[in-house]
This record gives C-alpha cells, sequence and structure tokens, in this order.
C-alpha cells in the first residue's frame, strides 16, 4: 500500500494494493500492523456503511467533544470526499483536502479527530464506508454548511440534495 500525506496535518490518502484479473479483483481494506506503521494507530469502534445517488451531499459534520477518527472508502460509486482542519491551534486550520474515491481506485482517505469531514456523491449511486474511532453521539455532532465562504471547498457539482440538518447548518465561525 502507498500512504500519501496531504497538506492537511494528519490527514492520509491511503492506497492500497488492488490484485485484479478477468474475474474481479481483491483489495485488503484493513490490516491493523501496516495501518500502525502508517500512523493510524487508534482502535475503531465501529464501522458504518451509507447509500446515497447522485448529488447527494452530506457534511460537513464533526463531533464537538468526543471528535471521531474516520477511515473512509468508497465499494460502488464515485464520491468527492472532503476533510476540514477545523483543529483549535492547527497551523492549517479552516484548510481543506478534496480527493476523488472510487470503486476503481479503492483508495481510503484518513481524516484524523477534530476535523469536519463531508462528501458529494459523483457517480449514479455510491456506497461509501467509514471506519471510525468513536461512537457517535447525536447531542455532540456540529455541522458547518457545506457551501461556507471562508472554507470555500470546491465542489465537483452543480447542485446537490442535503438533508434539512445540513441545510440549517450554520457558517463557520473561526
Amino acid at each position: 500500500m502507498e500512504v500519501v500525506t496531504t497538506d492537511i496535518e494528519g490527514v492520509l490518502l491511503i492506497k492500497p494494493r488492488v490484485l485484479g484479473d478477468a474475474r474481479g479483483y481483491f483489495v485488503e481494506t484493513w490490516q491493523q500492523q501496516r495501518y500502525k506503521q502508517a500512523g493510524i494507530t487508534m482502535p475503531f469502534v465501529q464501522d458504518n456503511h451509507s447509500r446515497s445517488s447522485h448529488g447527494i451531499l452530506r457534511g460537513l459534520h464533526f463531533q464537538k467533544t468526543r471528535p471521531q477518527g474516520k477511515l473512509v472508502s468508497v465499494s460502488l460509486g464515485t464520491v468527492f470526499d472532503v476533510a476540514v482542519d477545523i483543529r483549535q491551534g492547527s497551523p492549517t486550520r479552516g484548510q481543506w483536502y478534496g480527493v476523488e474515491l472510487t470503486q476503481d481506485n479503492q483508495w481510503q482517505l484518513w481524516i484524523p479527530p477534530g476535523l469536519a469531514h463531508g462528501f458529494v456523491v459523483t457517480s449514479d449511486v455510491a456506497h461509501f464506508h467509514y471506519k471510525v474511532t468513536d461512537f457517535y453521539f447525536p447531542e455532540d455532532e456540529g455541522c458547518i454548511r457545506w457551501d461556507d465562504p471562508t472554507i470555500n471547498v470546491r465542489w465537483p457539482v452543480r447542485e446537490s440534495v442535503l438533508s434539512a440538518k445540513d441545510a440549517a447548518a450554520e457558517f463557520w465561525h473561526a
């Protein structure tokens, strides 16, 4: 596997080795020792799987006092995935990193605790997977508007479909 550091401290793009032939492919999506060597040492407590259609935008979500680290990937379709550094005192605070995760590239994004996260589906449908380092607490959730002009994420879609919660999210107060 190849581990690529990004411009945001702690955010890693993981490019697993994909073994494929005419029958299909095999990819190792988690192996504790290899990921530990890459610097991902936190224990995962839960795996999540979501299915979304084209244009669905989820985010930008975070946990306020119990931040989650996330290892995210796509098993079907294509998404544009985004991590936003909202950590106090971070030299990259307010910056974002985006990458296309697809069923073909099988890439993963490691988003350490303390960052906001979101994605938009750019294929007809996508199956999105999250390994998380802490449980979800609804009362602890925060949400930043997906189109916040201070952060200025360049989403690759003209129109998106939002949940009521995401549509009502506030702008970021750096």
